[in-house]
């Protein structure tokens, strides 16, 4: 049987809002309670890599914080490595790591190895295990010339990289990542996807992954959890989103000679069409028959059946289009 390293059941935390109306909330304050947890329950395994995703204000970040101990839940249970998390103890808070893209704990003036020489102090890490965990992690995130520059001197994707290194000097076996590729650029999204698959493999990590990125969570994820409006509407593989969601296949084709936007559209539904190129939308069980139509009725240069990406799936979840 799998161990379970985080254990959420029936989890539900509420804020409550002021009000602002104008010149009479002066005199007159007014509350909105805003649930921004409501009743969520899952298990995450030893040694998982599980993307969990929403819009902005599902209550992702909010959970995170539950897990961590950052803030305290109203309701429901939640186990963590074996420990409750709001008791903040010195075991748990060392076996553990919280990742946040719009945050810094790195000194702006000085430079990044400064602070993990900090964060080496703080979980009492050895000396020789530290050197053997800064040259590693460097190494693997190319940031061999970086760590001695003053952070103020790095770019976004430099200080992103630094900062993964400072929060993972102890090696904690759970990690929780909120929007690590936050504002990086293509290369430096890859190359820090890279570091965490392997870091996941080498240190056999358990990671919690939040991210609008779709392509971190296609790359580093087997395993998706989605909220909406702070309940859970999907748990499973990321490959069977498509296939309990999903009642329609993509066909890309391109042509040799131009074709209009009606006789297309007497195919499957248009996606994207340029005259020589375009995606169409067919039932799955349309497939067969519409690709035989495309290549019988028009000069077809190169046709491929695909699924709808991940974004679009996603996107039409959170639209309602999708029966949940």
């Amino acid at each position: 049987m799998k161990e379970a390293v985080v254990s959420v059941k029936n989890l539900s935390k509420t804020f409550r809002i002021f009000k602002s109306k104008g010149f009479s909330s002066l005199f007159s304050r007014k509350y909105e309670d805003i649930k921004a947890v409501d009743d969520i329950s899952f298990d995450v395994y030893k040694e998982e890599f599980v993307g969990f995703i929403g819009q902005n204000g599902a209550g992702k970040t909010t959970t995170l914080k539950c897990l961590t101990g950052l803030l305290t839940p109203d309701s429901g249970e939640v186990e963590v490595l074996g420990f409750d998390p709001k008791k903040r103890k010195h075991e748990f808070l060392s076996n553990i790591a919280l990742v946040m893209g719009n945050k810094s704990q790195l000194w702006w003036e000085l430079p990044a190895i400064e602070t993990f020489k900090l964060n080496k102090e703080i979980y009492e890490v050895s000396d020789a295990r530290f050197e053997e965990i800064v040259l590693e992690m460097v190494e693997l995130l190319g940031i061999e010339e970086v760590v001695n520059i003053p952070v103020r001197k790095l770019s976004l994707g430099e200080r992103m990289k630094c900062e993964i290194v400072a929060s993972l000097i102890h090696t904690p076996e759970l990690l929780f990542l909120d929007e690590p590729t936050l504002g990086l650029d293509v290369v430096s999204q890859q190359r820090l996807r890279d570091f965490l698959r392997e870091y996941n493999k080498r240190y056999k990590a358990s990671i919690i992954l939040t991210s609008h990125n779709m392509e971190d969570i296609k790359d580093l994820c087997k395993r998706v959890i989605i909220i909406d409006k702070g309940k859970k509407i999907y748990d499973g593989k990321v490959d069977d989103l498509a296939r309990n969601f999903v009642k329609s296949k993509e066909i890309v084709f391109s042509l040799s000679s131009v074709a209009t936007h009606g006789e297309i559209e007497q195919v499957g539904k248009i996606i994207e069409f340029s005259g020589l190129s375009g995606i169409i939308s067919v039932p799955r069980e349309s497939v067969a028959s519409a690709s035989s139509k495309l290549l019988n009725t028009f000069q077809v240069e190169d046709l491929n059946i695909q699924e709808p990406s991940l974004e679009y799936i996603v996107k039409e979840l959170f639209e309602g289009r999708y029966k949940v």
